[in-house]
């Protein structure tokens, strides 16, 4: 449910749109950090709740009086919001901090690597985006870089793949996110990005709460305190509020499809902070992985052929010919 269709690609906004597809993903890790720091802390719905209260009332902050001058909009698509909320914040946030417990992150990184396929699919097929044979190049490019990153380079690694009751979580945040992506583009709406991403963030904030008071209620459940509130406000700035409205900007600017090709720096970028701030080592198939992600993002973000004019009327040929 975008706020308008993609904007013409020689204004400054389409631009931008191409810097912050290098931009997103630096956000989006942000939470590789806070799922390392958050078990023993806070729990995952718990946690899923805090980041967007704290991204809802970042966002109302600056659109509240746009979202009250649309409040018949709002009301009237109601269930539109809370779809996407369920789709993007509780399934695609708590449900990532469940599926952690018990899979690995390679093999995290390894199915999401798969959700920037799907949503080219889904954009091709029911969208009816163009996908010109140099972009679907890229994106065979781009997700090869991902593996490579992921596998260490080794890539006989696939074959010893371990699938645990975890990966089924993220199998699920997957195809969720794909799904979230393309239901943007198919519910358009007069809002802008941040007022629409703070309806959608109500949305899923309506979603996560009876779950939320569920796992509070349980014994052994961490108490919520200040660390717990700390990973709450950094999660709802950087990979909340901020990245989820540049992912919305880009994706408006130059379709899902083409949106979705900034998922693939995930798994180098992650790489990178990880080596920042948790002191995991950076080997040389990061560098290799890099060499295929980044020409498959610029092959991907080029603006696809223009579609050929449909075929004159018959009757109207032969007029023109008399």
């Amino acid at each position: 449910m975008t706020s308008a269709p993609a904007i013409p690609h020689d204004t400054a906004g389409h631009r931008l749109a191409l810097a912050l597809i290098f931009v997103t993903p630096a956000l989006w890790c942000v939470n590789y950090l806070v799922a390392r720091w958050a078990p023993g802390v806070v729990a995952p719905n718990t946690l899923a709740f805090g980041r967007w209260a704290v991204a809802a009332a970042l966002l109302g902050s600056f659109t509240a009086a746009e979202l009250w001058q649309n409040r018949a909009l709002v009301l009237a698509h109601w269930q539109r919001f809370v779809v996407l909320g369920a789709l993007g914040m509780w399934i695609c946030g708590a449900w990532v901090y469940i599926a952690a417990r018990t899979t690995t992150a390679t093999n995290i990184a390894l199915i999401y690597s798969a959700s920037p396929v799907l949503i080219t699919l889904l954009s091709v097929l029911w969208l009816r985006e163009r996908f010109s044979r140099v972009q679907a190049a890229g994106v065979v490019f781009a997700l090869a870089g991902v593996v490579h990153v992921i596998i260490k380079g080794q890539w006989g690694a696939l074959s010893g793949v371990q699938w645990v009751p975890g990966d089924l979580w993220i199998v699920a945040t997957t195809a969720s996110w794909a799904l979230f992506a393309v239901l943007q583009r198919r519910w358009p709406t007069p809002l802008g990005a941040a007022a629409h991403l703070c309806a959608v963030s109500l949305g899923g904030l309506v979603v996560l709460l009876p779950f939320t008071l569920w796992e509070l209620w349980q014994p052994g459940q961490p108490a919520v305190g200040g660390q717990a509130l700390g990973l709450m406000l950094l999660a709802g700035v950087c990979p909340g509020a901020a990245a989820f409205w540049c992912y919305s900007y880009v994706q408006r600017q130059l379709g899902v499809a083409r949106a979705s090709s900034q998922l693939y720096l995930g798994p180098l970028y992650g790489a990178a902070m990880a080596w920042l701030f948790l002191g995991e080592p950076v080997g040389w198939h990061h560098a290799a992985g890099a060499a295929l992600i980044l020409p498959g993002i610029w092959l991907v973000s080029q603006r696809p052929p223009a579609a050929p004019p449909p075929p004159e009327d018959e009757h109207l040929a032969e007029e023109h010919a008399i």
